[in-house]
């Protein structure tokens, strides 16, 4: 079952390679990129209709003169334009937060957690499953609730909950050698974990 469970991701890409050639090309590349407004009234047509689509055309041409006005900045000049450092620092801390958050080390341990706590062999690439399957829904969920909450709500949410979790985890592991039932508040700290992540960062 698992070769086949790997190959079927090759199922989508064969997918989009098959269905690439009938998709209609962006109207902004059409307009920005080559310059070709004929082809970009095609484009607009094909995927929104027949119809007046004159101010998407406009949104698209302001898009357009704001770009060439816009001075394409290189990496040591982003690092030295002042007006732009702290926007550098979001930037820096979100991604090293991302990196240092625990993720890697929770997928490496799951199968070590889920096998300590006498789940059938069997069992367990199922499990290793479900945890990426939560990962997949909750990057769903994220989409619609970022709308609602805004990007700072949940990135403050996730970091927060997930550093509750761990800790919850260090105490779990720590104590799952005086109470038997400390492996499946584990097993459900590391669902719980991966949730808030895809929730959050």
């Amino acid at each position: 079952l698992w070769p086949w469970l790997l190959a079927s991701s090759g199922l989508s890409a064969l997918v989009q390679l098959v269905t690439l050639p009938f998709l209609p090309d962006s109207p902004s590349y059409l307009l920005i990129q080559k310059g070709n407004e004929e082809a970009c009234r095609k484009a607009i047509r094909k995927l929104w209709g027949e119809g007046d689509h004159q101010a998407e055309i406009d949104d698209i041409m302001k898009e357009k003169v704001a770009m060439t006005s816009t001075k394409t900045l290189r990496v040591l000049e982003v690092i030295k334009e002042r007006s732009l450092r702290w926007q550098l620092y979001i930037l820096m801390t979100v991604m090293t937060t991302l990196q240092l958050c625990g993720i890697n080390a929770i997928y490496f341990y799951s199968f070590e957690v889920f096998h300590t706590a006498k789940f059938e062999e069997y069992l367990i690439p199922y499990m290793s499953l479900g945890v990426g399957l939560c990962e997949c829904l909750s990057s769903i969920l994220c989409s619609t609730l970022i709308d609602r909450f805004g990007r700072k709500v949940l990135l403050w949410g996730g970091y927060t909950l997930m550093c509750s979790v761990l800790a919850l985890l260090t105490m779990t592991l720590s104590l799952q050698h005086q109470f038997f039932w400390m492996h499946y508040f584990s097993v459900i700290l590391i669902f719980l974990f991966v949730i808030f992540y895809g929730i959050g960062p």
